[in-house]
């Protein structure tokens, strides 16, 4: 019972936040079409900042782990190349292939796993979970960048996409976050107490805006991709790489974390990149919102099961 109780407690408010966003579009306080224009600042003020932020008030000393920060990494770029292999067997289209691919390795790490995991284990032990952001957050950028350009209906040169990787505002947040850690630069009060401000706007933000962007009418002519999608990202992906991760020894708040970048929904932001690539922007949404609302079940299963296997 004290398992459901915590499990229950890290889901519910996420969830809740989702569904105010839901519920304002359909009393009509926020229009679907203004939806991507408020994606797009929180893509790239809100997200970034909260990047940034993540990574400076993080205590290298006392959080840095390798082991799991080359598990993450290596975990990522295994999930990439079988989601790649994946994607070109389940549609010849490109700029479906692309978002195919990012719907299956891209976790919603940032929006929905931290807070996830804070609800587990407490805000005081994120320090662990946002160094692994920091290591996350930008693979998953990249690739996703990666696989959405070379899937545009185009081949783009090799010039092409650094550019795209070098400009993504994500990348540039936690880029700069690491080099103001590593560099021991701090902001003056003032300004750090509004960048602090900025990024807890991000979470409550996203989630109000996925809810909002709820449709519950996924396309019949992508519905192979959706459910194949849905399947791999929530069932098949964390079954794997939690498994392993067991295996190998993690434990408590490392093995919390790996349930929030391997098992939660598809990235939030990959609606955006989609949108703003060239990828096919509605299989793109139908895979966040179908994984995000589905997520509510299976995020909580997987962590009663580990919770009640005594893994954390």
């Amino acid at each position: 019972m004290n398992s459901l109780l915590i499990c229950l407690n890290a889901i519910v408010p996420l969830f809740l936040m989702i569904a105010a966003g839901y519920l304002a579009k359909r009393v009509g306080i926020i229009r679907e079409e203004q939806i991507p224009g408020m994606n797009a600042v929180a893509f790239k003020v809100f997200m970034p900042l909260m990047c940034f932020y993540n990574v400076y008030s993080s205590d290298l000393s006392s959080v840095i782990r390798p082991g799991l920060m080359l598990f993450v990494a290596l975990g990522i770029l295994a999930e990439f190349a079988l989601s790649w292999i994946a994607g070109t067997r389940i549609t010849a289209d490109k700029p479906r292939r692309g978002v195919v691919i990012q719907g299956l390795y891209r976790s919603n790490y940032l929006i929905l796993g931290m807070p996830f995991a804070a609800g587990l284990v407490g805000e005081g032990s994120l320090g662990t979970a946002a160094m692994v952001g920091a290591v996350a957050v930008p693979l998953f950028n990249v690739l996703a960048v990666v696989a959405l350009e070379i899937h545009s209906g185009g081949k783009p040169a090799l010039g092409t996409v650094l550019r795209s990787i070098v400009k993504n505002p994500l990348i540039l947040g936690t880029a700069a976050g690491l080099a103001a850690l590593l560099l021991k630069l701090r902001l003056p009060d003032a300004i750090e107490s509004a960048v602090r401000d900025m990024s807890r706007v991000t979470t409550p933000l996203m989630l109000f805006l996925l809810g909002a962007f709820f449709r519950f009418d996924g396309s019949k002519s992508h519905r192979r991709e959706l459910i194949t999608v849905c399947a791999g990202r929530l069932i098949v992906i964390p079954a794997v790489m939690l498994t392993i991760a067991a295996l190998l020894g993690f434990r408590g708040i490392e093995f919390v974390t790996l349930i929030a970048v391997f098992a939660s929904s598809t990235a939030v932001a990959s609606f955006t990149m989609a949108q703003q690539m060239g990828g096919d922007a509605a299989l793109a949404g139908d895979i966040v919102v179908m994984t995000s609302a589905l997520c509510s079940f299976t995020l909580f299963a997987w962590s009663l099961l580990f919770k009640s296997l005594g893994l954390f």
